[in-house]
């Protein structure tokens, strides 16, 4: 209920705000499990993914942010869990693969961190264990910048991977990842190209 009502309120805000342009949400599976992988550009980036997305997502978010008590609660009401950055995370791993097989969305950053230059920057192998581990439909996502009032701020989804061959074969978590930052790329090169 919380989620429902938090992204209609950043919706309210945000898509006259920042003029924000939606394109391939039709890419978005209507049902079964989704990886969304997007780039990072901002710490906004998770909520405009939220709103442009047609579907509800669950994301990670620093294990950090939960120690407050009432942020801790807040986080966990609009579909967030908690992630120790900079070490392999069993609880997680495990959480993110649990809602796949649930059939939910997981939205991540697999870069892991915002990239300052606003440039697409190297994958770390988070995105590819997911993607391989589960039978997760894996959409790539763009957000094209800048964040400034006024100013459009681009969304773009892209095309489920076919996973089928990387799923067969014997593709390593980082390579899988790597993967998926080359179709976000993609989607840059597709939209400059414009």
């Amino acid at each position: 209920m919380l989620y429902k009502v938090a992204r209609f309120v950043v919706a309210v805000i945000f898509f006259p705000l920042y003029r924000i342009k939606v394109v391939g949400r039709e890419n978005i599976p209507k049902s079964g499990s989704v990886l969304l992988c997007s780039n990072h550009i901002s710490n906004l980036d998770p909520p405009v993914v939220g709103i442009t997305s047609s579907r509800d997502i669950y994301f990670m978010a620093k294990g950090e942010l939960f120690e407050k008590r009432f942020l801790g609660k807040l986080l966990t009401g609009i579909n967030a869990f908690p992630v120790q950055r900079g070490l392999a995370d069993r609880n997680a791993l495990r959480t993110g693969l649990s809602l796949l097989k649930e059939g939910k969305t997981l939205g991540l950053f697999p870069e892991g961190t915002r990239s300052k230059t606003g440039e697409i920057g190297e994958a770390l192998a988070g995105a590819g264990f997911f993607a391989l581990r589960s039978e997760a439909e894996v959409v790539p996502c763009l957000i094209v910048g800048p964040y400034k009032v006024g100013k459009q701020l681009t969304v773009i989804y892209g095309k489920p991977l076919d996973m089928e061959v990387y799923r067969s074969s014997k593709t390593s978590a980082k390579e899988m990842a790597d993967v998926i930052m080359k179709e976000i790329k993609k989607l840059k090169e597709n939209y400059q190209s414009r």
